[in-house]
């Protein structure tokens, strides 16, 4: 496995092998879990060489989040990429990806700035902008994104299509813990309460599921029953949304085209999860 840390370096290390190979890219911001295993392992298995990046992109974060404290795991980072045999470990510096003065990326005005875009606004400018730069230096066959980040991933493909960027991008099912809890880097940060608490935006996904098998369809009946398992004065909802796979708001769940998104604050931390109905 090559670790390289410059732009251009990874450019020319690419431009350097077979043309006709296929390139499977997992972009990441480190601390990597079993969530990213999966995305690096179906790289693996579908592509000729694999490219994984690990930069905490700083343009995502707003000022009052954790940038500064975001979990920082660089040898683990590098041991995981070796073990899953990554050959392209790019791990640039804020410096080697941004300059003083920046051509930006604006999220789209409606879709942007709804659910987490109207939570965290910025966040997605600055996310969209590091993933069209990495793109841009990778130039890979396909990239590989979970569904825990929804709203994301459905921005990024919007991006691909509205810039006309080859990339083909590939949806990875979430990674969850054996209690049900979805796979993330900042959940080293909640302590064992808040950790049995967290439990709890897994059961109201799982509850609202069944309730669906079952043949309620009404979103607002749905959204009781999951504010219900959610009720704690220690979890703060910020929202409880269906939408459809475009991410139109919708009243009643439609099979195969439906996602109902949850995100809450438990303490000090954030924690975001979805189900794709």
């Amino acid at each position: 496995m090559k670790i390289i840390d410059k732009p251009q370096n990874i450019i020319e290390e690419l431009n350097s092998l077979d043309q006709n190979k296929t390139i499977g890219f997992v972009p990441t911001m480190g601390a990597l879990h079993a969530g990213h295993i999966s995305l690096i392992k179906k790289a693996r298995q579908e592509n000729d060489i694999v490219v994984v990046s690990v930069f905490i992109n700083p343009t995502q974060f707003l000022a009052n989040e954790d940038f500064s404290k975001y979990p920082k795991t660089t040898q683990s980072d590098i041991e995981i990429s070796k073990l899953c045999e990554v050959d392209i470990l790019f791990m640039p510096t804020i410096d080697d990806i941004y300059t003083d003065d920046e051509v930006l990326i604006k999220a789209p005005k409606k879709d942007g700035f709804i659910l987490e875009g109207y939570n965290r606004p910025g966040h997605f400018d600055g996310m969209l902008q590091i993933v069209l730069k990495l793109l841009s230096i990778v130039s890979p066959s396909c990239a590989y994104f979970g569904k825990k980040d929804a709203q994301q991933l459905y921005l990024i493909k919007k991006m691909v299509e509205n810039f006309y960027l080859k990339t083909k991008i590939i949806e990875c099912d979430i990674v969850r813990e054996d209690d049900g809890l979805a796979m993330s880097s900042r959940n080293i940060y909640l302590d064992q309460t808040q950790r049995q608490l967290a439990l709890c935006i897994s059961k109201a996904l799982k509850t609202a599921a069944k309730a669906i098998g079952s043949g309620v369809l009404q979103c607002d009946i749905l959204d009781q029953k999951m504010i219900e398992i959610l009720n704690n004065k220690d979890i703060s909802i910020e929202y409880i949304a269906f939408v459809d796979r475009d991410f139109n708001k919708i009243d009643k769940i439609v099979i195969k085209n439906s996602i109902i998104l949850v995100a809450v604050k438990i303490g000090t931390t954030r924690l975001i999860d979805n189900m794709w109905i």
